[in-house]
């Protein structure tokens, strides 16, 4: 077990060390947040999957295909679709004026208010779902090093603070690549081990023959059996999956500032357009590596009573060599601390540029990186509070938490589509709008049985429906900033 602590430490270690070196001096804010605009493609596109990627990703999609089968690449072949989306429609805009966040496109289209109202509802999303990646990524760490969750939080969050105050949104990509290398580097030595133990019975051919025999290697399901409610309440058929896992994209790759900040640090319009779009093909093919893990893990294990979120966490544990196993705990580790980093920089440029500091690029470069570096420090301060919280929490707590997302976005993207629509509403319309789809979705996430992939959807054909009434009840109504 030594051998693991050395391998956890030297990559914790290595991050603020990775994060010193890839800086470049910080003048202002706009080098703080968007590293001087000059990053190159490639790395923001490695950089937005490893954002996007968390310990629930790494440990859960395995033992999704453990117990189900491979239709959840059907979502995530949606996430390839609303990319395109994105980079057809949202990023031209969002270029269209060198803008520093993604809710400063709604002031310009509606309004400060809307703004404001847009930041708030990331701030308080992020909060919360982060302290919850935060909570999951120091559950290894208090058993591994024998700590309580209080000193793990402390420790991972720390980490995440230390490379970004460094070196900014420059120092936060750069450290994504190499997380991301860690992490799907453990997974394919992680399946690699998988088949090496499968090797007496036949190894990779094994895995595919038994997940064949069990029904795993469904691709798409159609998901038509003469039940309409039915239809809706399943999410990885090939309509659900589709279409949600592109209006999960659009919302989460369109207007959430984790994302949009990474893209908006590159200098040309068709360079963001590639790397939005390169993220996307990037997922698939690691999603596809871990769903088949999972099928791995079903043609070595069998069927165990055992909640499939375990069974990759008990293989690494129990059955991979010592050190190699601590090389892939610290590939858990690299997808959520890249997430956490990326968080707590998006969420201080937010508050920042939408809320407290609009004009801050007109005050002295010291006075702006100041102000920036005390907006991170207090956002890592709150995302520990909240992972502290859900750590005196039961897991309903936290699986409402993760659902936040889901209203949030469709309030979101409803009101970001209103905005590249040509007739748009007016600022207080569109706050009607964005209020009453959050009420909505709340109703729909609470209340129904309807799958979670059809929730943005959902959200955002409600959100046009009341524009739309708007628009009939006041026909002559414009909006001041068109």
């Amino acid at each position: 077990m030594e051998l693991n602590y050395i391998v956890i430490i030297i990559y914790l270690f290595s991050l603020p060390l990775i994060g010193y070196f890839t800086k470049r001096k910080i003048n202002n804010a706009e080098d703080y947040f968007l590293g001087a605009r000059n990053i190159p493609w490639w790395a923001v596109a490695f950089s937005i999957v490893a954002a996007e990627t968390s310990t629930l990703t790494f440990i859960s999609v395995p033992g999704l295909s453990y117990l189900t089968n491979l239709t959840f690449l059907q979502v995530v072949a949606g996430y390839i679709l609303g990319r395109v989306v994105v980079a057809v429609f949202f990023l031209p805009a969002f270029f269209n004026g060198k803008l520093s966040t993604s809710y400063q496109f709604l002031e310009k289209r509606f309004g400060k208010k809307l703004r404001k109202v847009a930041s708030v509802a990331f701030l308080f999303t992020r909060t919360a779902a982060d302290g919850v990646r935060l909570f999951a990524t120091a559950i290894p760490l208090k058993f591994l090093l024998d700590i309580n969750y209080f000193y793990a939080i402390i420790i991972i969050a720390v980490i995440a603070l230390i490379y970004s105050l460094v070196g900014g949104m420059r120092s936060v990509i750069w450290v994504d690549v190499w997380q991301m290398f860690i992490y799907v580097g453990g997974a394919i030595f992680a399946g690699y081990y998988i088949i090496h133990l499968l090797a007496p019975a036949g190894g990779l051919d094994t895995i595919f023959s038994v997940a064949k025999e069990s029904g795993k290697l469904k691709l798409i399901d159609f998901g038509f059996n003469g039940s309409i409610g039915d239809f809706f309440s399943k999410p990885y058929t090939l309509f659900s999956g589709l279409i949600g896992g592109a209006f999960l994209s659009m919302a989460s790759h369109g207007t959430d500032q984790l994302i949009i900040q990474r893209l908006l640090s590159i200098k040309e319009l068709r360079d963001a357009k590639k790397a939005v779009i390169a993220s996307g093909v990037i997922v698939f093919l690691q999603m596809a590596l871990f769903l088949i893990i999972g099928l791995g893990l079903f043609a070595y294990y069998g069927k165990l009573d055992i909640k499939p979120d375990e069974i990759f966490i008990m293989f690494i544990i129990n059955k991979v060599p010592n050190g190699f196993s601590g090389l892939i705990i610290a590939g858990v580790f690299a997808a959520a601390i890249s997430t956490i980093a990326g968080s707590i920089n998006s969420m201080a440029s937010s508050s920042v540029y939408d809320l407290f500091f609009p004009d801050i690029n007109q005050m002295s470069g010291k006075r702006e990186i100041f102000l920036s570096r005390v907006f991170s420090t207090g956002w890592a301060v709150l995302l520990i509070g909240s992972a502290l919280f859900f750590s005196f929490s039961s897991s309903s707590v936290i699986e409402l938490a993760l659902g936040i997302a889901s209203f949030t976005y469709s309030a979101l993207l409803g009101v970001f589509l209103l905005g590249l629509w040509r007739n748009r509403i007016n600022e207080d319309s569109a706050l009607i709008v964005f209020i009453l789809t959050l009420i909505f979705m709340i109703i729909i996430v609470t209340l129904t049985h309807v799958a979670w992939t059809w929730y943005i959807l959902f959200g955002v054909i409600f959100a046009s429906i009341i524009a739309l009434i708007i628009r009939f009840i006041f026909p002559f109504e414009t909006n001041a900033n068109s």
